[in-house]
């Protein structure tokens, strides 16, 4: 047995089959060793983890961060700005994520991607890849986003918004203003590529997801909606059976009958939350600003001067709490939707996402309110207030 192999014992574990007790999670430096049952000679050889009767579940992870602890990617387009954004949203259960880069110019957009980089190579916990939320996006659905910076991409800015090279990059565009050759391009090049800010007919979604398009940015926000005679981008997401769908679970982005329509009309695995969140997550103060503009949160509700909704103030655990709550998702179903399924989204879910056998050690000590108590990532563990 090797000399550091740590056993959590007595907890509830979230595995694929339900919750499961009576059994310990053996960690070997980053990775799970092994399940066995809390009797096996392995557990009582290994330095304990006493998980006081806690529910473990695969840490969370989250597509869609723009920012935390009182930074906004786009303000702190650093090493450190994505540190603090991936530490703020460590005690509330994610344990992976990608930094989020709302619409913004091709400079920006270059520190982002060369931050993250850097980030992933510093082995800062948590950072999976970046999420360039525009500015490939259709000015009547741009939300808080600027539409003085939407562009269509040329070949060199494709080059640039796949170069990531050490970790996931996850585009989200408009397909009816990106063409369908240059969005085949970016997946040949390692992109995956979500649909959202889109005025998009049924047909022009339908086309982007023959090109390649893997997802749906916050299903039902700045997109097409669903009606009789045309489908929209709602429509097309919710007929298609291969791709996924983020949701924000707030009470506030969606209404809960709407994401419960999602829930009945798409596959298992095929709905995953995301936060949207903001820098307010994790921080003190409700304000932040975006291109020049005071951005505020008021009872919980993200809005730029005009009234639009700007992202939310969210974090993962509220997000599965909320899904048990408001769309009556089985717990152990909440948690699927906020680490496997993720991971599947963006094609690790070889490695993360699930409590087995040689995946990373990237794990969540949830109490019975489903709040935060401990995390680890890559096997390091830390403790978090309630």
């Amino acid at each position: 047995m090797p000399a550091n192999e740590t056993a959590l014992i007595n907890g509830r574990i979230v595995g694929d089959d339900g919750i499961r007790g009576g059994a310990a999670v053996l960690l070997a430096d980053t990775r799970i060793a092994a399940i066995l049952p809390a009797h096996d000679p392995r557990v009582a050889a290994a330095t304990p983890v006493d998980l006081e009767g806690g529910l473990l579940a695969p840490g969370f992870i989250d597509v869609q961060v723009n920012g935390g602890g009182g930074v906004l990617l786009n303000n702190t387009p650093t090493v450190e700005g994505v540190r603090a954004i991936a530490r703020a949203h460590r005690r509330f259960g994610t344990t992976g994520m990608l930094p989020t880069l709302i619409s913004d110019r091709i400079g920006t957009m270059r520190e982002a991607i060369d931050a993250v980089r850097e980030a992933i190579d510093a082995g800062v916990p948590g950072v999976l890849g970046i999420h360039l939320e525009g500015p490939y996006l259709a000015p009547s659905r741009r939300g808080t986003h600027d539409a003085r910076v939407f562009r269509v991409p040329d070949a060199d800015e494709v080059a640039l918004a796949t170069s990531l090279g050490n970790g996931v990059t996850l585009i989200t565009l408009a397909p009816e203003q990106v063409p369908a050759a240059t969005i085949r391009t970016l997946v040949a090049r390692g992109a995956i590529v979500a649909a959202g800010h889109t005025a998009a007919s049924w047909r022009e979604a339908r086309a982007g997801l023959e090109a390649g398009i893997r997802g749906f940015t916050h299903l039902y926000n700045a997109m097409s909606p669903l009606q009789g005679r045309e489908p929209g981008v709602v429509g097309a997401a919710l007929e298609d059976p291969g791709s996924w769908c983020g949701i924000i679970v707030d009470g506030v982005h969606a209404h809960p009958a709407s994401l419960r329509v999602a829930l009945a009309a798409k596959p298992r695995g095929k709905l995953l939350l995301v936060t949207d969140a903001m820098p307010m997550v994790g921080a003190d103060s409700p304000s932040f600003e975006l291109y020049g503009e005071t951005i505020t949160a008021v009872d919980g509700v993200v809005r730029n001067a005009s009234g639009a909704l700007a992202g939310s103030a969210l974090d993962m655990a509220s997000a599965v709490r909320n899904a048990v709550r408001l769309l009556g998702v089985p717990v152990e179903e909440a948690v699927r939707m906020a680490s496997r399924y993720p991971a599947e989204f963006l094609g690790i879910g070889d490695r993360v996402g699930r409590i087995a056998p040689g995946y990373a050690a990237d794990l969540v000590l949830l109490d019975d309110t489903l709040g935060v108590r401990a995390t680890w990532i890559g096997g390091e563990h830390e403790r978090h207030a309630a």
